[in-house]
């Protein structure tokens, strides 16, 4: 009986460890998971506020993931409008499409009107899963400051080792799993400017059929 407790603490202690991945200190020190890695197991919100566990979500179907900023990004709003324009095309290749943020479910349901998407958005408020995909990183003081000033930034903040408050944002990236939840493409840029073309995903995702 010890034996099975002992072991099903570690299991714990490991998925904890997994989520709370250390936030990284700038979007240059981030530590992405990579190919062959797993789709972490972990729980996120959709528009309606219910909660979505994201392992079993993708082991339905062949799975194309985005992480983007927030729908005050305007490079993320034309990132989701070009993935809006190739949806039709992943869904003909039975993969489906879904994009996390650091949004709450409201922010979501705007950015599906102002896009017009069909596609999955789910809510990382906490950002559990940028945490767990090494994605998360603190922005600068001058960076936070700026965000919430100019473009009305309200994410919850999050406090560096030395007490500073800062906002935490996921380096904008790309995730292709198939349904064993095993990751087979990423693609990951600290530059927010830059993100993949269409027909670069589209390819990358002929991999999964």
């Amino acid at each position: 009986m010890l034996s099975k407790l002992i072991i099903t603490a570690a299991i714990a202690l490991s998925s904890f460890i997994t989520i709370a991945k250390p936030i990284a200190i700038d979007e240059n020190n981030i530590s992405p998971l990579l190919n062959g890695h797993e789709i972490p197991n972990i729980s996120l919100q959709t528009v309606e506020g219910e909660d979505v566990n994201l392992k079993e979500l993708v082991s339905h179907k062949n799975t194309v993931l985005f992480f983007y900023r927030g729908g005050w990004c305007p490079f993320c709003n034309v990132q989701m409008g070009q993935l809006q324009a190739i949806e039709s095309k992943l869904l003909a290749m039975n993969i489906q499409l879904v994009g996390i943020s650091p949004d709450s479910p409201e922010k979501l349901k705007a950015s599906i009107t102002k896009n017009k998407l069909n596609y999955l958005l789910l809510s990382d408020e906490k950002m559990q899963a940028a945490q767990s995909f090494g994605l998360a990183f603190y922005t600068s003081d001058k960076v936070t400051k700026m965000y919430q000033a100019k473009l009305g930034v309200s994410n919850t903040l999050f406090n560096l080792p030395t007490g500073e408050a800062r906002l935490v944002l996921p380096v904008p990236a790309i995730y292709m799993s198939d349904k064993t939840g095993l990751i087979q493409f990423m693609y990951a840029n600290p530059n927010y400017k830059v993100r993949p073309a269409p027909e670069l995903i589209l390819s990358a995702a002929r991999l999964l059929e």
